[in-house]
C-alpha cells in the first residue's frame, strides 16, 4: 500500500522543488526527485568482496543488477538491523542506476529555493554526511538535509562496480 502511494506521488511529482524524504538514524534527509527513478522493498543482496563496507552489493531488480549503498554506513553510524520499514530508493547518478538502503521513507515533499539554506561550514569528523549536502530545509517543525547524490556516490566506486556487474553478468 506505502509502495503504491510513493509511486503514485514520484509520477505526479514534477522535479523542480520536489524531493523524496527519508529517516536515517535520528535525522531526515531529502533527494531531489529527479534522481530518483523508483522506491523498492529489501531485496535479497548479494555481497561483493573486496569493496568499500558500505556497498552492500547487488540486487536484481526485474532482470537488471543494480548495485546497494547502505546510507546509514556511508554516513558513518553504527549499522543497524533491515526492518519492514528498510527500503531501497533506486537512483541515478552520473549515468548508473544505484540503490540506497534507508531506514524508513518520509514523504515527497515540496521545498521551495527560500527554504534551503547552505549547510555550517563548521563542522566535525563525527558528522561525516555533512560534506553530502548541499543544503538544509526546514519544513513543518523538521529540518531536512539534503543530498548531493553526486557526492554521495564516489567515481571509483562506480568504476568499481561496474567491474563487478560485468562479471556478474
Amino acid at each position: 500500500m506505502a509502495d503504491e502511494i510513493m509511486e503514485e506521488e514520484l509520477e505526479e511529482a514534477s522535479p523542480k522543488g520536489k524531493y523524496m524524504t527519508f529517516r536515517t538514524g535520528k535525522e531526515y534527509f531529502g533527494i531531489g526527485i529527479s534522481y530518483v527513478n523508483e522506491i523498492v522493498v529489501m531485496q535479497p543482496i548479494t555481497a561483493v568482496p573486496r569493496v568499500e563496507d558500505y556497498i552492500k552489493g547487488l540486487i536484481n531488480l526485474r532482470g537488471k543488477i543494480i548495485p546497494v549503498i547502505d546510507v546509514r554506513v556511508r554516513f558513518k553510524m553504527e549499522p543497524v538491523e533491515y526492518t519492514d520499514r528498510t527500503c531501497i530508493i533506486v537512483i541515478n547518478v552520473k549515468s548508473t542506476v544505484v540503490g540506497l538502503i534507508v531506514e524508513k521513507i518520509a514523504e515527497v515533499d515540496e521545498i521551495g529555493e527560500e527554504d534551503i539554506i547552505p549547510p555550517p561550514t563548521i563542522g566535525h569528523k563525527e558528522h561525516e554526511h555533512n560534506k553530502y549536502v548541499y543544503g538544509l530545509a526546514k519544513t513543518g517543525d523538521t529540518v531536512k538535509l539534503l543530498l548531493d547524490p553526486e557526492k554521495l556516490i564516489k567515481d571509483e566506486d562506480l568504476e568499481v562496480l561496474e567491474e563487478v556487474k560485468e562479471e556478474e553478468q
